[in-house]
């Protein structure tokens, strides 16, 4: 049964990391966009895994075998639930990353040549820039990018262009910028690009952890995401494609697992989605994942949505009412997640950042790999806070107390 509301407090007790000091204080982890802490119950399962399960899978007929790919495969299907996918259309691979490589190496290569246009935005990670661009370089595509206003916004009308009259062949973009925490509305995009037969690669690696992804509704040709950034373990990506495109991409990695039949000159190819999983997986962290899939589901994307919302909107009316701060992205909660980006004055991202972290904060500083979106900032860095379920009001009245605090000392 989900729950009706976060209870943030409640929620902490399942997460060990929280009993840590920093700094002879209380941790307050402020750091989510990048990373998220670990309830008991996946740490437990891969331990679990280890202790009563560890084989390898998809090789074997005795006992621990059949039953360590029961439970890997049990992940697949409770992540394709979770998405609203078909199991098979689910790829394992190490992290958001690979999934933009996977697409970039075996469709983009295939299906683009020279001249044709691929659109991403400003507000994109390096990971969904530099493949694109290795690709330019090697087969002669052009990158279109997509502009965003003062506010945060995407230029949708520019972005329409492009589409309307087919000078892209392929729309990337993020659902939810990891720095500006910009919501793009990606079903009308989806849409408009359909109509002119241009699939569309959604980067949801920040906005599958932290609200309700329904992929059959957004009706996206390909999303990925990983596990680290919604309570999973690390080295665990996915990628969704629809099958009608898994049946026709060339593997991306070859060997073990991934064929059906190996003679001296040629190989035939296991079905999808093996076909794209070479070699020994991480076993251990997708049952991991599974079980952090199960944690959320319990508490509800629709709740974890309502959470973040709450927060934002409590952080946000504070940070404005400081006039030496200067906060990117759209101001309104519900058209940005749980994500602030800042800058004070003329303090230094990483001077802040060693204040926080003498009051137990972590938050980010840096270019948060989107240096294209630094650009048009026109800032080298920003502050980062980034929440999540386990976060609480009281922390962030901790957090704004050290940026007064970083004010004092600095005397702006």
């Amino acid at each position: 049964m989900q729950r009706s509301v976060v209870n943030s407090y409640e929620l902490r007790n399942d997460f060990p990391i929280f009993r840590k000091k920093i700094n002879g204080k209380e941790l307050v982890y402020l750091d989510n966009a990048s990373t998220t802490q670990k309830p008991n119950s996946v740490i437990d399962s891969i331990t679990d895994f280890y202790t009563n399960y560890n084989s390898n899978i998809h090789r074997a007929v005795y006992q621990l075998a059949e039953e360590a790919t029961e439970l890997y495969e049990h992940s697949r299907e409770k992540i394709a639930s979770f998405i609203n996918v078909r199991p098979e259309e689910i790829i394992f691979t190490r992290n958001t990353t690979e999934s933009i490589n996977l697409i970039a190496h075996s469709w983009a290569r295939t299906n683009l040549k020279k001249n044709d246009g691929i659109a991403i935005t400003e507000i994109e990670h390096h990971s969904n820039i530099v493949p694109w661009q290795i690709l330019s370089q090697e087969i002669g595509t052009r990158l279109e990018y997509v502009g965003i206003d003062d506010n945060g916004f995407l230029d949708l009308e520019y972005l329409i262009d492009l589409i309307s009259k087919k000078k892209v062949k392929l729309v990337s973009l993020s659902h939810m910028s990891n720095v500006l925490g910009t919501i793009v509305p990606i079903e009308r995009i989806v849409k408009i690009a359909h109509e002119n037969d241009i699939p569309v690669l959604v980067d949801g690696a920040q906005s599958v952890p932290h609200m309700p992804v329904d992929v059959k509704k957004i009706d996206c040709d390909f999303l990925v995401f990983s596990a680290h950034k919604m309570l999973g373990p690390t080295g665990v990506g996915v990628l969704y494609a629809k099958k009608e495109f898994l049946e026709k991409m060339r593997p991306f990695m070859v060997g073990g697992d991934m064929i059906k039949e190996v003679f001296k000159f040629h190989t035939n190819y296991n079905e999808v989605p093996y076909k794209f999983e070479a070699g020994t997986p991480n076993i251990a962290d997708v049952v991991g994942f599974g079980a952090a899939i199960d944690y959320l589901e319990k508490i509800g994307m629709e709740n974890v949505r309502k959470h973040e919302i709450d927060l934002t909107e409590y952080a946000l009316e504070s940070i404005l009412s400081m006039k030496y701060v200067t906060v990117y992205g759209p101001r309104d909660p519900n058209y940005r997640g749980g994500v602030i980006s800042f800058n004070i004055a003329d303090i230094h991202p990483h001077d802040l950042a060693t204040i926080m972290n003498d009051h137990g904060i972590a938050i980010r500083s840096g270019h948060h790999c989107a240096q294209v979106l630094m650009q048009r900032l026109d800032v080298p860095a920003t502050y980062r806070a980034s929440f999540y379920i386990y976060n609480t009001k009281e922390e962030i009245d901790k957090f704004v107390n050290a940026i007064k605090e970083a004010g004092r000392i600095f005397k702006i």
